[in-house]
This record gives structure tokens, C-alpha cells and sequence, in this order.
């Protein structure tokens, strides 16, 4: 098991939702994200995922392709996040996940970077435009290097869909509420999703909601329905409001009232 599954493991053992937070790495510059790291992982978050930024986030909603072109403005590159998650592992066991596209591993050379990716300490990668029936090179190379290979699902995946994912995924699976979540009606909103009731039936891989959650009641809301809860944009709204120091402070605090919510 890598550190993904051990955590995951170790959680429900102990009766407890995963909190997984999102920021993009170099944003605003890589010497702040290890800094990041070490303040929400503190602040009790479970799992680390860190933004891949690249020119053309299409799937990304204007915050975070924002923090993009400012992490890419900084000369952020992905030999440079490894190196950044290479400095975060000399402190820190905390599972990294990788979350971004496929066209930067592509011009990397998909064998070298999870062999890098290795060597740095990931433990896990999600590419967002790369689906479970393409790709096998890449899932392939993960899996020699040990290192979790994660997909997306959503309301609109089809029942051949989820089959094919449970089959290939590693660590766990993200699924995208793309309704919205939103308070009251997000328990209800999951409720009635026919593709994440099917997921969570018979599902032996654990199932991580994620897309528009921001605050600890909804957090709450959707750890009641999931093995897992994913918040991004919140803290990546932050470093673009506010100069690193401030940011990471806050993004710390935040991490903690979320964190507090999901466990």
C-alpha cells in the first residue's frame, strides 16, 4: 500500500472521512507551496492534492485557471513540483496527490516521470482529460511505480463507465457533483444522483465528492454520504486575495474548520 491507501485504511479503522485539500502548486510561487503543505496538513487535512497548472485547464473553473497562469507567470514547471514534493517528503509523510492534465506528463515522457514521480514521493495522479479507456500506457506506468491512479466520475457517467473505472482506479475514485452542492439541498442533491448511488453500492474502493464545496456545513453534509470530501477553489480563492504569508495563515484556518467538519 502507498501512503493514499494506508490513510484511507487507517480512517476507517478509526471511523473517519478522508479531508483531501487542493491547491496549485507554485501558485504564488513554488517556494511558498512546501510552507502550504506543512500549515494545512497541521491544520488536519488527510490528503494533499496539488494543481498540475498548465496553460489550458479547460475542465477548471476561472479560480483555479487563474492560479494557474499565475504559478505558470512564476516559472513553475513539473520537474519543479517534484522537486517541491521531494522538499515537502523530507518533513512530512503526508499522501500528495498530483491533480492536473496530460499533455505536460506527455512531454515529460510518461515512463520517466512516474519514475520520477516515485523517487519524489507521490502517491498518487488524476488527470482530468484523460479517460479510463484511453491511456493504459500511463495507468501502467503508475501502477510499476506504485503510485495510485485516480479517476473522475459524475452524475452523467453511465453504469459501463463505473464498471470500467472500479476496474482500473487506484486509491480512490473523485466523483464531480456537477449539479452544484449548495447547503441544505446537497444531501438530497447526491441522494437522488442515480450514477453516485450506483457507485456506492458494492463499492470496495473508497468514493471522494468533490467540485463547489466551501464551507464546514456542506463539508458535513457531504462526509455523511462519502468515504471522502475534497474542497479546492476555497483555498485557492485565498492566494489570490491576499500575499503568501496571509494566504497560508488563512488557508491553515480554513483546513482546520473543514477538517473539523469532515472528521
Amino acid at each position: 500500500m502507498n501512503r493514499i491507501e494506508k490513510k484511507f485504511a487507517e480512517l476507517k479503522k478509526a471511523r473517519r472521512k478522508a479531508f483531501i485539500a487542493f491547491v496549485t502548486a507554485g501558485d504564488p510561487h513554488l517556494r511558498w507551496t512546501p510552507q502550504a503543505a506543512f500549515e494545512m496538513e497541521q491544520a488536519g487535512i488527510d490528503i494533499l492534492e496539488l494543481g498540475m497548472p498548465f496553460s489550458d485547464p479547460m475542465a477548471d473553473g476561472p479560480v483555479i485557471q487563474k492560479s494557474s497562469e499565475r504559478a505558470l507567470a512564476a516559472g513553475t514547471t513539473l520537474k519543479g513540483i517534484l522537486g517541491c514534493v521531494k522538499e515537502i517528503r523530507r518533513k512530512s509523510e503526508l499522501p500528495i496527490l498530483l491533480m492536473g492534465y496530460f499533455n505536460p506528463i506527455f512531454r515529460y515522457g510518461i515512463e520517466g516521470f512516474f519514475r520520477d514521480a516515485r523517487r519524489a514521493g507521490v502517491d498518487g495522479v488524476l488527470l482530468v482529460d484523460l479517460p479510463p479507456e484511453e491511456g493504459e500506457e500511463a495507468r501502467r506506468a503508475a501502477k510499476r511505480n506504485r503510485i495510485a491512479f485516480i479517476y473522475l466520475l459524475a452524475p452523467t457517467s453511465t453504469a459501463s463507465r463505473i464498471g470500467i473505472v472500479r476496474k482500473k482506479a487506484s486509491g480512490f475514485i473523485y466523483y464531480v457533483s456537477l449539479t452544484g452542492i449548495t447547503g441544505a439541498k446537497l444531501k438530497d442533491s447526491l441522494k437522488s444522483q442515480a450514477a453516485f448511488q450506483r457507485l456506492r453500492r458494492g463499492a470496495k474502493m473508497p468514493v471522494c465528492v468533490g467540485f463547489g464545496i466551501k464551507t464546514p456545513q456542506q463539508a458535513r453534509q457531504v462526509s455523511r454520504l462519502a468515504d471522502g470530501v475534497v474542497v479546492g477553489s476555497a483555498f485557492v480563492d485565498l492566494f489570490g486575495k491576499h500575499p503568501p504569508i496571509l494566504a497560508i495563515r488563512k488557508a491553515g484556518s480554513l483546513a482546520k474548520k473543514l477538517s473539523r467538519a469532515v472528521h
